[in-house]
């Protein structure tokens, strides 16, 4: 029997690439299989990229989905130590704006920013996601 290797804690994936426009420019390019962020901000997400979503309790609502990813995105770039972690706060104003853009309530997109930046920490926190193996 052959053994996989998978990672959890997915329930999208981008079916087309996406790119967007941020205040978050470090000082050099970074670029993985699925993400670049580029010195000037602007962040590319590559077909395949699979995140999460939105995350406690809410609603995975539609004007919550795009600043989901890009959040996602900035915070797994830290994690993996290639965004250092002093932009977190820009990456949590950027999830704000872009719901904000899409149509969230301001005072809903206000409580999301709240409670990133409460509860978010750990989940911008250096450290390698486990591979899991099944059977």
């Amino acid at each position: 029997m052959r053994v996989i290797k998978y990672r959890d804690g997915y329930k999208y994936q981008l079916a087309e690439g996406y790119a967007v426009q941020t205040s978050i420019a470090p000082r050099e390019h970074i670029a993985t299989e699925y993400i670049i962020l580029s010195t000037n901000g602007v962040l590319v997400i590559n077909k395949g990229y699979a995140w999460d979503g939105p995350s406690g309790p809410t609603i995975d609502s539609k004007n919550f989905m795009r600043g989901s990813l890009v959040h996602d995105s900035l915070y797994q770039l830290m994690r993996e130590g290639l965004l250092p972690e002093f932009w977190r706060d820009e990456a949590d104003k950027e999830l704000r704006r872009i719901c904000i853009e899409d149509g969230m309530w301001k005072i809903r997109a206000w409580w999301v920013y709240r409670a990133v930046q409460d509860f978010g920490g750990s989940s911008a926190a250096r450290r390698k996601q486990a591979v899991l193996e099944a059977p």
